[in-house]
């Protein structure tokens, strides 16, 4: 599935889910665009569906690289969030924290 920054901006797809034995919370591997696989902790995590939504830059721990190549991380922009479904901009309610689509009237 599909992984977005807190932006709406694509940066690339789950390869994996982990968990360590014996150690508290799981771990989701994402294949960035640029092909390089990066750790993202559970607990960083806005939403899960049919696609991730990853936390805000400043509510995330630091992601953690698997590969020794770098990782460009996309800085934050001031665009709004879009809709997988429909395209539309995306609303974050801090009640539920988690993105709605008035538009498709769902939670993404």
């Amino acid at each position: 599935m599909p992984v977005y920054d807190s932006e709406g901006n694509a940066m690339g797809t789950v390869q994996d889910i982990a968990f360590t034995v014996g150690k508290m919370g799981m771990t989701m591997i994402v294949e960035l665009k640029n092909g390089g696989p990066m750790e993202v902790a559970w607990e960083d995590i806005q939403a899960a569906g049919d696609i991730v939504i990853l936390k805000p830059r400043g509510a995330q721990t630091q992601p953690s690289v698997v590969s020794s190549q770098p990782v460009a991380v996309q800085q934050a922009t001031q665009n709004q969030p879009i809709c997988p479904t429909c395209g539309g901009p995306l609303t974050y309610i801090p009640q539920y924290q988690r993105w709605y689509c008035y538009k498709d009237k769902k939670y993404v």
